[in-house]
């Protein structure tokens, strides 16, 4: 039997190295966890068909298909926060589209929207609670020594640095640093 040795066996050979080397950086990691999110997208899709979900499934092609377009638009893998950030994009577009249904007296697509933003949701990280978002405000105006609602873009900055890896909605973000800055005048 003739065996092939080209790089794709190769690198799965190599795999278990990189798992092992945790301390180094490797840029392996990134494939790793994008996948990861493609992987169980992709196998909770498989679980939709078989259970004949047909809301779950919509969704989930949907989510796999932003995956992939951006993917293919940045022409390289994407890092994990690009990944949810696509699902946070996904997320923001169903509220919106909540709003103008309930608006449009259309609450039957409203709540098809609401379920999807469910979906969604599974697979992004908790967002961060309100001591969280305030105790992250509060460094993030004594780091940058901002004294003013002028200063509340490099605090918005600051505040997203220090809730990294949390779903952190910028609008609630961004209406908590505008509040407390005014108090501050």
């Amino acid at each position: 039997m003739l065996w092939y040795s080209g790089p794709r066996e190769r690198d799965i050979f190599q795999l278990p190295r990189a798992i092992r080397n945790a301390g180094e950086e490797h840029e392996l990691s990134f494939v790793l966890n994008k996948m990861a999110l493609i992987e169980r997208i992709q196998k909770d899709l498989t679980e939709a068909m078989m259970s004949k979900d047909e809301l779950r499934l919509s969704v989930l092609r949907m989510a796999k298909s932003a995956l992939k377009y951006k993917e293919i638009e940045k022409v390289r893998p994407l890092e994990d926060a690009e990944s949810l950030q696509v699902l946070q994009t996904l997320v923001k577009q169903r509220r919106e589209s909540v709003e103008q249904f309930a608006r449009g007296g259309r609450q039957d697509l409203a709540d098809k929207e609401t379920k999807e933003i469910a979906i969604l949701e599974n697979y992004l990280p908790a967002a961060p609670s309100d001591s969280d978002l305030t105790a992250a405000i509060e460094t993030a105006i004594a780091e940058t020594g901002a004294n003013s609602p002028k200063a509340m873009g490099a605090v918005i900055k600051a505040a997203k640095a220090r809730l990294e890896g949390k779903a952190v909605d910028g609008k609630v973000l961004s209406d908590r640093v505008r509040e407390r800055l005014s108090r501050m005048t």
